[in-house]
Formats: structure tokens, sequence, C-alpha cells
């Protein structure tokens, strides 16, 4: 479940709202000026949050690694490229 709750209510209720995401797996949105400015979540889900984040990184790196045809530039390669963008107008 997920509620909602401002700013000042928050404030307010934080040992409640602490209680309930710890202990009951409750989402609580918190809002400023009426949008949305955090959410207060179980740990269970941010470790989730964080495997699921660790998973795509090591995907990524897998397939850049894959990709990777061996290819290197040189400060100096990419120097002189910057300097001919430049020049063009880029």
């Amino acid at each position: 479940m997920t509620d909602t709750i401002t700013l000042s209510d928050a404030r307010d209720t934080l040992g409640d709202l602490v209680n309930r995401a710890a202990y009951a797996g409750e989402r609580v949105v918190i809002e400023r000026r009426g949008k949305p400015a955090a959410v207060l979540i179980p740990v269970a889900d941010l470790e989730a949050l964080e495997a699921f984040e660790d998973a795509a990184d090591v995907a990524a790196y897998d397939e850049a690694k894959a990709s990777d045809d061996g290819t290197r530039a040189t400060l100096d390669n990419l120097r002189a490229d910057h300097e001919d963008l430049k020049r063009e107008g880029k």
C-alpha cells in the first residue's frame, strides 16, 4: 500500500510512519507544496532496488566489454578531434 502525506504531517507522525514502513511494509509518499518530495520505504524494498540496480550495472558492463573492439584513443587524439569540431563550429 502507498499512502501520501504532507511534510508537516510527516514531521508530526514520523515514528508512526517509520513503523508502518518497517513492520507493515508500507510505502509513504511525502509531499511538499502538493508535489512528491520523498518516499519512505521498507529496508527490504531498498535492498531489492539496489540489487536490481547492481544487476543492471553488471549487465551494462558485460555488454560494453563484449562489444569492445580494442580500439583506444589517446588524449592527444581527443584534443585534436575537439579542436577540429570547434573549427567546424560544432
